[in-house]
C-alpha cells in the first residue's frame, strides 16, 4: 500500500516538512467517517473525495453522519459513533 499525507487545516503546511505522525491501520483498509456539515454541495464534494480516496487505498467501510445544520456542533453521538467506526474522518463545507 502506498503512502498518504493527511493534511490538517488548523495550520499551515510548510514547504519540505517532514511527515507527522505515521499509523498503520489494522488489516490494511482504513474505515472512514463522512461528515457532512448539511451546505450545499457538501455531500457532491465529499463523495468525490472518498471516491479519489478508494481509488488509492483499500476502504473496509464509510459511515455517512450529516449534521442537521451548518451552525451547530456535530452531537456527542455522532462523535461517538465516529470514534467508534471509523479509523479517520473526511469532513467538508460546501456552497
Amino acid at each position: 500500500m502506498g503512502k498518504v499525507f493527511l493534511i490538517s487545516p488548523e495550520a499551515p503546511v510548510r514547504q519540505g516538512d517532514a511527515a507527522g505522525e505515521q499509523r498503520e491501520v489494522a488489516g490494511g483498509a482504513v474505515r472512514l467517517a463522512i461528515l457532512d456539515n448539511s451546505k450545499s454541495n457538501a455531500d457532491h464534494l465529499l463523495r468525490m473525495i472518498i471516491e479519489g480516496v478508494k481509488k488509492e487505498l483499500p476502504v473496509q467501510s464509510v459511515v455517512s453522519l450529516r449534521k442537521p445544520n451548518p451552525s451547530t456542533p456535530a452531537t456527542g453521538a455522532m462523535l461517538d459513533q465516529i470514534e467508534k467506526e471509523a479509523d479517520f474522518v473526511v469532513s467538508a463545507m460546501a456552497d
